[in-house]
């Protein structure tokens, strides 16, 4: 189904691409077909932290970052294949807490796969991992996450349906 799209006034966007230590965030605005970011950095957790504690402070953050930019929706990567099943948990309880405090906030939240967010940042999806330091990944992964959903937006193909909150 092809969807013509004319360019809302303006639209907030918060970007996160989370991970346990590091998780990084962005809040982009689109206006027109102008992108600018308003904030961007990461969420960092000191190693001494447990599990438990960081997930609370990946909560919390995000919460905050979301009372004072008020994104409409959020975008986040897909959850992607790991081969340690310890980190596929651990992964997916970072990504879990970031997106429950999106969700109580009432975003509509949209994921993209990682071969998408690639091909909308470096052109092609089949980019190699090692191409982007790990360092690096924790900042733009949110910037690349949330240009990602903002070219979709012009996009002349349907938009990707957004998962409701809880």
């Amino acid at each position: 189904m092809l969807v013509t799209k004319y360019p809302s006034s303006k639209m907030r966007l918060l970007a996160i691409d989370p991970a346990l230590r590091k998780s990084g965030f962005a809040i982009l605005e689109k206006e027109g077909r102008k992108i600018r970011a308003l904030a961007h950095g990461v969420i960092r957790n000191h190693t001494e932290l447990s599990l438990t504690q960081c997930l609370l402070e990946i909560h919390r953050q995000t919460d905050q970052l979301i009372a004072q930019y008020l994104p409409e929706c959020c975008a986040v990567e897909s959850v992607i294949f790991v081969q340690n099943s310890r980190t596929a948990v651990t992964l997916g309880a970072a990504r879990g807490s970031a997106l429950l405090a999106a969700a109580q906030h009432g975003l509509s939240i949209y994921e993209y796969p990682p071969r998408r967010v690639k091909q909308a940042v470096v052109g092609r999806g089949a980019a190699q991992k090692a191409q982007v330091g790990f360092m690096v990944r924790a900042l733009l992964g949110a910037l690349a996450i949330g240009l990602t959903h903002l070219q979709m937006e012009d996009s002349i193909i349907t938009r990707p349906s957004a998962t409701r909150s809880l």
